[in-house]
């Protein structure tokens, strides 16, 4: 290599390493660590066989809320519900959500239920509410509980909102066998006059941060993203570090919160009387980042509402979601939202992904191993490309033999550029060659290749899917041979103290695969220097881009290149024999079509 390709490669080596390592030296990365809340079944008996209209509530609780700061003689509770899906820990400090554990899918670094109700603090809870608009605090006083069932539970509480008198209650409740809770938010206002702070009654928030945790400077392949809904066009915006509340500026009919595998959707079942939706990543605590939307209701004027709210807490996959689409298919009778427009697609690739989604479960059907079905997939893949791989390199070739009378247009027509495009595409017609043909191919490989890159990147059922055992555990995440404790300055902060080795192998078929594809003779200047480059200094950074890449998408990739190699390998050979026929003046008649080879012939 030469001096200039070497300073290329070391100068994008370091600038990669920098932006992955530097910014973790002068920030703290530490883990949320909190108290852990023991959930269990709450058996107890209802307290009361009717929950009281909330008009009853306000003479049962005559003491109002005169300022903020003023407290009742309510002493803070915590209560457990447990579905057959979720434990729930919900505190009457506000009527809110403080833990939220899905059974079924568990957090391989805890080993207990993924936690979807992250980052609590005393500032911030799941569902909580505040007065007026998105910017205004939460409630943070204690709420008086009335438990109608072991499944449904209602806070209330005496406000006082500019000097008037309102009674707030929230209800949930829960059922088994469903990834939705309803919500429902009741004001009774004591003298009718509703509650307008800036055409705002109060805002309600998703949980503070969507689990699992997860350290964005390290799993860049994990996101967080608001999303909405507004019954024609899906909106979603990748959520950025440390973002103050910002307002999204269109209508609505579901918003919230969504990871990688996992969301948080609040769904009001009258969307117009929705005033607007918000999201924040502000950091609050532990320099952990917020992920939180947030929707405020219009302002009221009446003596009473009963806003009721269906909120999705569960998977971010096709098999729950869609059953939220169609109400006989869920306990609630909830439908017509389409909330499966939150799941991750190709966009107006999501036709191919379905194609390639169904070729992998089928495969999944008789092989219970889903590295194994990658692998296959990916080798069906690459032999049903071949055909286009070969026209593509059959369509170079015809290129190459046509440069020379190309080079003699260029030149005799180089200041008449209509005529020169005359001449080149009469030499097209007479050789039968389409220069588009060389392209069609690499589109439809572009394609798929950007298709299977979304779904191994983001397929749920990966998540938790073992491969090889002690290496390769968990599809959805990097793999492992060696982990280690103690912090390495730099590079800790790049490899989570994890030594991979599929990136390594990856890296070194990516190496490989570029030499063998230098079949088309030797370049020369400067795209000589661009062919090296490419050949020796993007593996080395993709080493850098892809280290803590799903072990999945990884595995595509590797597997990808191996059998590329050997298609390339015998492409290599079939243009090298085309080459000796050409040179001995035989490959006009194999490689031009019928019509020219008549010319050809003429000619001679």
């Amino acid at each position: 290599m030469d001096k200039n390709l070497i300073w290329a490669i070391v100068l994008s080596t370091i600038v990669i390493v920098c932006a992955f390592m530097f910014p973790a030296v002068f920030s703290k990365n530490k883990n949320k660590i909190t108290e852990e809340i023991p959930v269990e079944v709450n058996n107890e008996e209802t307290t009361s066989a009717e929950v009281p209209e909330l008009s009853d509530l306000l003479a049962d609780n005559s003491e109002a809320l005169v300022t903020e700061e003023s407290t009742e003689d309510i002493e803070e509770e915590i209560v457990y519900v447990e579905t057959n899906l979720a434990k729930i820990a919900l505190t009457n400090k506000g009527g809110d959500i403080i833990s939220y554990k899905l059974k079924n899918h568990i957090d391989t670094k805890t080993n207990e239920g993924v936690e979807l109700s992250d980052s609590i603090n005393d500032f911030n809870r799941t569902c909580a509410l505040s007065i007026g608009p998105a910017t205004e605090k939460i409630i943070n006083q204690n709420f008086k509980l009335t438990k109608e069932d072991d499944k449904t539970l209602l806070f209330t509480k005496n406000v006082k909102v500019e000097g008037k008198n309102y009674v707030l209650g929230k209800r949930y409740t829960f059922k088994d066998d469903e990834y939705v809770f309803k919500l429902e938010v009741l004001i009774h206002s004591e003298d009718g006059s509703g509650i307008n702070i800036d055409g705002t009654s109060y805002t309600l928030r998703t949980s503070p941060q969507i689990g699992p945790h997860f350290i964005a400077k390290q799993n860049r392949y994990e996101n967080r993203q608001f999303v909405t809904y507004n019954g024609n066009k899906y909106t979603k915006k990748i959520l950025g570090q440390n973002q103050n509340i910002k307002r999204f500026e269109k209508d609505f009919i579901w918003a919230g919160i969504a990871g990688k595998y996992f969301v948080e959707l609040i769904i009001p079942s009258a969307a117009e009387t929705m005033d607007a939706a918000f999201y924040t990543t502000e950091i609050q605590t532990d320099d952990y980042a917020n992920a939180q939307a947030l929707v405020s209701r219009k302002a009221f004027s009446t003596n009473d509402i009963n806003d009721v709210y269906y909120m999705y807490f569960g998977p971010r996959n096709d098999k729950e979601l869609k059953r939220y689409n169609i109400a006989e298919n869920n306990a609630w009778g909830l439908g017509g939202k389409k909330v499966t427009q939150c799941l991750q697609t190709s966009g107006w690739l999501n036709w191919l992904e379905t194609i390639l989604k169904w070729c992998l479960e089928l495969l999944h059907k008789f092989i219970k191993n889903w590295g194994i079905c990658i692998i296959i997939l990916t080798i069906l893949l690459k032999l049903a490309m071949f055909p286009l791989s070969k026209k593509q390199s059959l369509s170079t070739l015809k290129m190459q033999q046509l440069q020379p009378k190309i080079q003699a247009v260029q030149k005799k027509y180089a200041n008449d550029q209509q005529k020169m495009q005359a001449e080149m595409s009469k030499i097209y017609q007479e050789a039968g060659y389409n220069p588009a043909s060389g392209c069609l191919p690499m589109v439809f490989q572009f394609l798929v290749l950007f298709a299977m890159y979304n779904l191994f990147n983001n397929y749920f059922e990966f998540r938790g899917s073992m491969f090889i055992p002690h290496w390769i555990p968990d599809l959805s995440v990097g793999d492992s041979v060696w982990s280690w404790n103690k912090e390495i300055p730099l590079i800790s902060a790049f490899t989570a103290n994890t030594l991979r080795l599929l990136p390594i192998i990856y890296v070194g078929t990516q190496l490989l695969y570029g030499k063998v594809t230098q079949y088309g003779g030797a370049a020369q200047g400067q795209s000589a220097a661009s062919m090296k480059f490419m050949t020796y200094g993007m593996p080395i950074m993709f080493f850098f881009l892809f280290y803590n890449a799903p072990s999945g998408l990884l595995l595509y990739w590797t597997v990808s290149n191996v059998f590329q190699m050997v298609q390339q390998v015998i492409i290599n050979k079939m243009m090298a024999e085309k080459k000796a026929e050409l040179a001995n003046g035989g490959d006009e008649n194999k490689v031009l079509p019928p019509k020219a080879k008549s010319k050809a012939k003429a000619k001679k």
